[in-house]
């Protein structure tokens, strides 16, 4: 029996985000080759997704192909759960958002234009956790973290410096802390995540190793 558990907590597919190089069906192949035991699928909701960016909720089929797909590609002890990596209109922050169900999406209105406190409390009244993509990449301004959860202190696209600088960011506000890879195309692959001592199957799960701190983190430089 397993005592170990490998999970990548960001994603980007092929299908949905424009960054994305890879389809869901062949990142399912290329994790389990790794020996992962799942994905968060955090694809982009940003304005460069949407062709009618004016109102991604009516795209919300669109938008869950990504992780749909790889659910379905996934074998039966493989774990696929939807997450997202949320930007504004005219910022270039992004948030990762964990525990995310699909009717939210479907019922949330136009999250382009909600910001930072509304989409926070949004997520605290469903209890999904937010955090802070890559938060000292150029060009992003650091959230208040009065409308975080956590901070992920290591991204597997950006240099070692951003990382330490998002680390230290993390233990003076005491936030949440979180890994992983940013996987966009082949080069990413399990650059990230966390290591678990217990199968992480349902957003509950998921939610409770992340509220616990219960893991270790993969970081590879």
């Amino acid at each position: 029996m397993k005592n170990e558990f490998k999970y990548e907590l960001h994603c980007h597919t092929g299908c949905v985000s424009r960054c994305g190089r890879t389809e869901p069906e062949e990142i399912v192949k290329l994790y389990i080759d790794k020996g992962y035991d799942g994905i968060v699928v955090t694809d982009h909701y940003s304005p460069m997704t949407f062709k009618k960016n004016w109102c991604p909720q009516t795209q919300i089929d669109f938008y869950l192909q990504g992780y749909r797909r790889m659910k379905a590609a996934a074998p039966e002890n493989f774990t696929v759960l939807l997450g997202m990596e949320l930007r504004h209109y005219a910022t270039g922050n992004d948030y990762l958002i964990y525990g995310v169900e699909e009717d939210f999406l479907y019922s949330a209105g136009n999250l382009l234009a909600a910001l930072e406190k509304k989409v926070y409390t949004m997520c605290k009244e469903r209890g999904y956790l937010v955090f802070q993509a890559h938060p000292f990449r150029p060009y992003i301004i650091r959230c208040n973290p009065k409308y975080l959860d956590g901070i992920e202190v290591y991204n597997g696209k950006v240099p070692r410096s951003q990382n330490e600088r998002a680390l230290a960011w993390a233990k003076k506000t005491g936030k949440l802390m979180c890994s992983g890879s940013d996987f966009h195309e082949i080069e990413n692959l399990a650059k990230g995540g966390i290591i678990t001592s217990s199968p992480i199957k349902t957003n509950e799960d998921l939610l409770s190793v992340l509220k616990s701190q219960d893991f270790k983190r993969i970081e590879t430089y």
